[in-house]
């Protein structure tokens, strides 16, 4: 892997790890419906990205579902989740996303108690990751993808968050200036940047070279999550987190289909 990738996944990770915690602060303490900071997040990116819808790409159906894959899906879960997860204990369990892209792509205190919160984390992460093994299938450049992405997760979040949600009035007015600042973030620097970056990545790598960099994600949230949201690291949480990160490494590092044959049997002389 080249240096000039290994610069763009730390600089991915640290900005990952940071998206989880604005996002607690957006729909927590800023009380935004999380349906609705994804549709504003996804508005933001379409706005932006919106010269770049032309041409419409070749099998476009395609582009549209894996696009709301790896964005307005994954993301709405992952906010919905956040409501009740910390940002800790949601970075522990999105160390699934890893092993589960590799494994996708083979194929062609008490934070840590099972709560929902926790398991529309974990459902993000596997949305997350189907949508990032099919991103090398598409023939399109990785940041005219994030705004068809874009799209998609606007014409799908609009009627959800209508349908699904309140109150969306009173968080635009009670900390307009704050909700702008996560958004911006949430829009330019993850999606137009970070993602778009890490996407090109993908398409120009062996997901099996690309993916183990992106482990220091939930170690760095973890670390941001205790730093600016006041996250308890108690003693379960970072014994889970150890054992989660260790097991996710060994698939994620050996997912070679010799990974079973070179432990479990032993060599003949």
């Amino acid at each position: 892997m080249p240096l000039r990738a290994l610069l763009i996944m730390t600089f991915c990770n640290v900005v990952w790890a940071l998206n989880v915690v604005v996002s607690k602060i957006a729909i927590a303490d800023l009380a935004t419906p999380p349906l609705f900071y994804a549709l504003l997040r996804s508005v933001i990116v379409a706005m932006v990205l919106v010269p770049l819808l032309r041409p419409l790409p070749a099998k476009l159906w395609q582009v549209l579902v894996i696009g709301l894959a790896i964005s307005g899906g994954s993301f709405a879960l992952l906010f919905m989740g956040l409501e009740t997860a910390s940002p800790s204990a949601a970075g522990v369990v999105s160390l699934t996303g890893a092993p589960m892209t590799v494994l996708f792509a083979m194929a062609g205190d008490n934070q840590m108690e099972t709560s929902t919160g926790l398991l529309l984390v974990f459902l993000s992460a596997v949305v997350g990751a189907l949508g990032s093994v099919f991103v090398k299938r598409l023939e399109i450049p990785s940041i005219r993808l994030q705004a068809w992405a874009a799209v998609a997760s606007v014409a799908v979040l609009i009627p959800l968050t209508a349908a699904m949600e309140t109150g969306q009035v009173a968080a635009l007015s009670n900390a307009p200036w704050e909700l702008a600042a996560c958004l911006i973030f949430a829009a330019i620097v993850v999606s137009v940047g970070a993602h778009t970056a890490y996407y090109r990545l993908l398409q120009e790598h062996d997901a099996n070279l690309v993916v183990p960099l992106t482990l220091l994600t939930p170690i760095l949230t973890i670390v941001f999550g205790a730093w600016l949201t006041g996250d308890a690291i108690g003693e379960r949480l970072v014994i889970g987190g150890a054992i989660a990160l260790a097991g996710v490494a060994i698939i994620v590092l050996r997912p070679s289909e010799t990974f079973t044959r070179r432990f479990l049997v032993r060599p003949r002389f």
